[in-house]
């Protein structure tokens, strides 16, 4: 198979391994290059990322990292998510990968093994950790564009997101079924398609749309919408925000973007039947 957007590597012998492809992936604005090993895993990797691949030889990266590929069962450590901060470094870890980046240097290091779901796990907490010092957070929810305009459905797990994305009628743009980007632009915020996809496995576009209103979704027998004051909205979103170190910085830059985020775009209670017209609702 033909890698797309793909360049050889800069440094084959960096790190005691020989890098074979570099791929460039670009969410939410954020370009993050891995110089992989393996042609196979580099192939794996852009036919699921392909929407957000970039030319890696044109296109700077902001982050880099370089990929080191082992067999499921000869990582050691911790099999539950770890995230720590320590001294300029983060350091991540689970059961099926182990990573370090330094933040000075823009540089990191990730032990996985050779599937794409443990890389789609640590792009999610490496771009948390970039949009809390951004004004910006990752947030459990479908989203669209609808008349270029960008609209969120958010929710725990069971709330309807995907219901609620197998509805969009055709004019909507479908950005993702389960993690929408979001992230401060001028006096307002814009949502970004994202790969991290749910049950539909729709793994959205490169496109983005300014955000005009957050629905915090309910499944009903009849669909309607009331405003939502800032408070309950707030303590609502922190429960559908993901967010994965415990550094009191951070989880207070999160914060703060929530109360920000639902100052400057309305956030409502939707309830809604499954009913195409819901996204008119919403609109």
């Amino acid at each position: 198979m033909t890698v797309p957007n793909s360049t050889p590597a800069r440094d084959p012998q960096q790190a005691g391994a020989t890098f074979s492809r570099a791929l460039t992936i670009t969410i939410g604005g954020l370009s993050i290059r891995f110089h992989v090993p393996d042609a196979a895993y580099c192939s794996l990797l852009a036919e699921r990322y392909v929407s957000f691949l970039q030319d890696g030889a044109l296109s700077p990266a902001e982050i880099e990292f370089d990929i080191c590929l082992v067999a499921p069962g000869r990582l050691e450590g911790p099999q539950d998510l770890q995230v720590r901060f320590d001294a300029g470094v983060w350091r991540l870890g689970r059961g099926d990968f182990r990573a370090e980046f330094d933040v000075a240097a823009r540089r990191g290091r990730i032990t996985l093994f050779p599937n794409p779901y443990s890389l789609d796990a640590l792009l999610r907490i490496v771009h948390s950790l970039i949009l809390a010092r951004s004004g910006g957070i990752l947030l459990h929810a479908a989203s669209g564009i609808l008349n270029a305009r960008g609209v969120v459905f958010s929710g725990v797990s069971g709330a309807g997101k995907t219901t609620i994305a197998r509805l969009a009628p055709p004019g909507v743009r479908l950005l993702t079924d389960e993690i929408s980007y979001l992230r401060r632009e001028g006096d307002g915020y814009r949502v970004y398609g994202t790969p991290f996809s749910g049950e539909l496995g729709l793994r959205g576009e490169d496109i983005s749309a300014p955000l005009a209103g957050i629905h915090l979704i309910e499944q009903s027998s009849v669909s309607r919408r009331e405003p939502m004051l800032q408070p309950e909205a707030v303590r609502r979103l922190l429960r559908n925000t993901l967010f994965f170190a415990q550094e009191p910085e951070l989880v207070g830059n999160v914060f703060a973007t929530l109360c920000d985020l639902t100052g400057r775009v309305p956030t409502y209670r939707l309830q809604f039947a499954r009913d195409p017209r819901v996204w008119e609702l919403a609109a």
